[in-house]
């Protein structure tokens, strides 16, 4: 049986929930799928005023792709970063490289986090990783994450439940 999380130290991560990302082919679930259980984590961690709900994007670092105003790398709709939430921007994959993210989420006293978002294989890996790395307590929500297949997508949870990494559904931490 999993070990209840309290919220108070702890972090929703939500990776690359903008619009060139959602919009491509993912298994085992589509883009917008993702998003709504996204959206359902949010709310959720949202509605308990302890936790911290963090944002990550990613844009090129040379500007090529236009930068955060460009239509594809804004968010989706319903994931526009709120007054109290943080927003981070990465040029790669991991959301720790470079962002200032780890400092933010230590003076916040956050121990956990909890990651969800696009793509499994890739910011969702990386980052989990580099969190494990950090001493983080991790949490990878499996139905609110995919990746470019579904061998891919599990490929990615096995390598990080070997690294010590949890794996939960959406469910199992909101309740139905």
């Amino acid at each position: 049986m999993a070990r209840p999380m309290t919220h108070a130290h702890t972090a929703l991560v939500l990776i690359d929930l903008q619009r060139w990302i959602v919009d491509r082919p993912w298994q085992p679930m589509g883009g917008a799928a993702v998003a709504d259980a996204c959206g359902r984590l949010r709310e959720h961690f949202a509605a308990a005023d302890s936790a911290l709900v963090v944002l990550v994007r990613h844009v090129r670092a040379d500007g090529a792709d236009g930068g955060l105003a460009a239509a594809a790398n804004r968010p989706v709709p319903g994931f526009a970063v709120r007054a109290d939430e943080y927003a981070v921007v990465k040029h790669g994959l991991d959301a720790f490289e470079g962002t200032g993210l780890h400092e933010r989420l230590r003076r916040a006293a956050i121990m956990e986090v909890v990651l969800a978002g696009l793509a499994t294989a890739y910011g969702v890996e990386a980052t989990a990783a580099t969190a494990v790395r950090l001493g983080y307590e991790v949490t990878v929500v499996s139905d609110a994450s995919a990746s470019e297949s579904d061998a891919q997508h599990h490929e990615a949870l096995d390598r990080l439940v070997a690294l010590g990494v949890r794996v939960r559904t959406v469910d199992s931490l909101v309740g139905s």
